[in-house]
């Protein structure tokens, strides 16, 4: 997606460790036009699936959740980071390695709020080595819900994640894929 790319190019820092820094638009302060530009984006890609749930992680991906939600009229549910008091023992668990943190985390979604009713679309802001997104394909397996696709804002395609959940068998759409970043700051989009 030319626009998300030129925004990258415009604001995006990359930093010692592979970390690319867009929290000028996407995952702290938000440009809503371009979020509205990547929820029809992903609705066009997938609006001919039966999607009944955005499902994505807290906190970077309940964003670009509900711009995509708000294409497809369902709800969004995110999974929560922490386990907190309000949310009950009734929960699909899965652990989770943050290469972002570099720390684990139970990811948690209440069993009212995933069935194996549901046909999911997971969204999320990047993926890197992909624990995160395991993750949630794994609340979805608990859950015995579909998933019907996997969109990704940002693949850092030079990391393994979004290769691993494709070979998975998943439909995996990712709007902008970095095959390089270099240690001047440089970043080189994979031609899609």
């Amino acid at each position: 997606m030319k626009i998300l790319e030129e925004k990258i190019l415009a604001e995006g820092r990359v930093y010692p460790g592979n970390i690319l820094k867009v929290d000028s638009f996407l995952n702290h302060q938000i440009d809503v036009g371009l979020l509205s530009v990547i929820g029809e984006a992903f609705y066009t890609k997938y609006k001919d699936r039966k999607i009944t749930k955005i499902l994505t992680i807290e906190a970077s991906g309940i964003a670009i959740a509900c711009a995509v939600a708000d294409h497809f009229k369902v709800p969004v549910v995110f999974a929560k980071k922490a386990k907190s008091l309000n949310l009950g023992n009734d929960v699909y668990v899965s652990r989770v390695s943050s290469f972002t943190y570099g720390k684990e985390y139970d990811a948690t979604v209440s069993r009212d709020y995933l069935t194996a009713d549901d046909h999911v679309l997971i969204v999320d802001d990047f993926i890197a080595i992909g624990n995160a997104m395991k993750g949630l394909i794994e609340i979805c397996d608990q859950a015995g819900a579909k998933i019907e696709g996997i969109g990704i804002c940002i693949e850092k395609g030079f990391q393994q994640g979004g290769s691993d959940i494709r070979q998975m068998g998943y439909d995996v759409t990712s709007l902008a894929i970095i095959d390089e970043m270099t240690d001047t700051g440089e970043i080189i989009f994979r031609e899609q």
